[in-house]
């Protein structure tokens, strides 16, 4: 199975975020995944053994539980699949990165109570002689 099929169900995304966060028990998977998409229990392990035939995931037994982990490996050959066409959505993120950062500066520099405004200066040198110098900061 091509790993955009396996990506593209929504249930086995939602699962994949949870191993991404760690290692969890099929318990565990399968509380979240069935109040969220009110599938059975059967339904989840369906979906679960998908993913460890897939790669995707990894299964070892710890007693009676087993717990399932994300295997970045199959990931990674998606990502790459995808590499050809981030040209046509990178320049967009890059430039939505430029203007949040604009605006924390912004939220931070608002925040500021009047007459305590922090100096964009940077001053180096040592300042307990006095020999010191002050520099613009770079934008961001």
């Amino acid at each position: 199975m091509h790993a955009l099929d396996i990506l593209g169900d929504p249930v086995r995304r939602r699962i994949l975020e949870l191993l991404a966060e760690g290692e969890r028990s099929a318990g565990e998977i399968g509380e979240v995944v069935q109040r969220e998409f009110g599938i059975s229990q059967p339904a989840v392990s369906q979906h679960l053994r998908v993913l460890r035939e897939s790669g995707f995931a990894t299964a070892r037994a710890d007693g009676t539980r087993r717990l399932y982990a994300l295997d970045p490996e199959p990931l990674s050959a998606a990502a790459a699949w995808f590499d050809p066409f981030r040209r046509f959505w990178q320049p967009h993120l890059d430039a939505l990165g430029t203007e949040l950062a604009r605006g924390r500066r912004e939220r931070r520099r608002a925040e500021e109570p009047a007459g305590t405004e922090k100096s964009d200066h940077i001053v180096t040198g040592d300042t307990a002689t006095g020999d010191t110098a002050t520099t613009e900061p770079q934008e961001d």
